[in-house]
């Protein structure tokens, strides 16, 4: 506030001098939060892109994908659970799959429907024109092993094809569809 002279107010010093402080406070906050995502980005995440029509209806050739590499350091990968992983024939390369069986499941599929122990697997996320009619196992999936499939059973290299995925070959669960926009959701 000006007085008559033209002299300010010792009155509003200290408020705009608190201002100040508390502004600069929250760009540092702020520099310090966008510093912290870009070094721990890389490291919990990964960013990807579809390629293929493996996972169709659910993903599509050539959409976004983040994938959370901590969100199996703390519980194992799920029945129904969309991972990245590793190849198990070329582990440099990348692969988009559900999860469809874990370790100790009893698995068989009959002209085209998955059963576990025995009972129908709900995978009402594959388009009936999806579906092929082969035949596989029955097999018991192997302590620390999955059994993975896309969901385009007639257009899919998976497990049926070359065998159960080491636990370890699993990067991380796709979290959320980014790309493209019009199409963003979360798994």
């Amino acid at each position: 506030m000006a007085t008559a002279t033209g002299v300010q107010s010792k009155r509003t010093r200290p408020r705009r001098r608190g201002l100040t402080i508390l502004a600069s406070a929250l760009l540092a906050a702020l520099a310090a939060g966008f510093l912290f995502l870009a070094v721990s980005f890389p490291i919990v995440f990964r960013v990807a892109r579809i390629e293929g029509h493996a996972m169709s209806p659910t993903l599509q050739d050539q959409d976004r994908i983040i994938v959370n590499k901590l969100a199996y350091s703390t519980k194992p990968p799920q029945r129904g659970d969309i991972v990245m992983m590793h190849y198990p024939r070329e582990p440099s390369r990348l692969f988009v799959k559900r999860v469809i069986a874990q370790s100790g499941d009893r698995l068989q599929i009959r002209r085209g429907r998955v059963f576990l122990d025995d009972r129908p697997l709900d995978d009402s996320y594959v388009l009936p024109t999806s579906r092929d009619v082969a035949n596989w196992g029955p097999g018991v999936v192997p302590d620390g092993y999955y059994f993975v499939m896309g969901d385009m059973r007639n257009n899919s290299s998976d497990s049926r094809h070359w065998g159960f995925v080491p636990a370890g070959y699993i990067l991380g669960r796709v979290t959320l569809r980014w790309w493209p926009l019009a199409d963003a959701r979360g798994f």
